[in-house]
């Protein structure tokens, strides 16, 4: 019953969400990026959660230099095809999905070049989320960049007014 009063209540208040996660988990992601980055580099992790219909919701994650040590060496996010399989692997093991990747960008939320080619998931329908200024405190949701990737390095932004309902942080995830 809980779980029908909750859906009901998500359904009001961002009735458009392609992803939900709920608000303790995301500061909690935002604060370790925000660390993991040292105010100096780029870090990073993937969303993990479960499909509902065409939303997902996020529960669990994994950061980058879990994945790979070496993975902010450079300064910006780099993963070697090794981290992808122990990703896969702990998506099996805990029977969830990607959702989505988030990492920081030194200044504004932008999506660079690098970006463009090279998604974290080549795969249509894959969601990037950039935060700005290395996920600083405080972070607010209206300044995150939000990409949806459509294949052959062609991507939808979901940025502007529409962001809260495409990406919904809140109690009722």
């Amino acid at each position: 019953m809980n779980f029908l009063i909750k859906a009901t209540i998500r359904a009001f208040v961002a009735p458009e969400h392609k992803i939900s996660c709920p608000h303790k988990l995301w500061e909690h992601i935002l604060a370790q990026l925000d660390r993991r980055g040292e105010r100096c580099h780029e870090s990073g992790a993937f969303l993990l959660g479960v499909q509902s219909q065409d939303r997902f919701e996020v529960s669990d994650f994994v950061f980058y230099d879990e994945l790979d040590a070496r993975a902010y060496e450079t300064g910006v996010c780099v993963l070697p095809g090794s981290a992808f399989a122990k990703l896969w692997a702990h998506c099996r093991e805990r029977a969830l999905t990607v959702v989505a990747d988030v990492h920081t960008h030194p200044g504004s939320a932008r999506q660079s070049d690098t970006d463009r080619q090279n998604p974290m998931v080549a795969r249509a329908g894959h969601v990037a989320i950039i935060v700005p200024h290395y996920a600083i405190p405080p972070v607010k949701r209206s300044a995150l960049g939000i990409y949806e990737y459509r294949g052959s390095h062609e991507w939808t932004h979901h940025n502007g007014n529409g962001r809260g309902q495409f990406f919904y942080v809140g109690l009722w995830s």
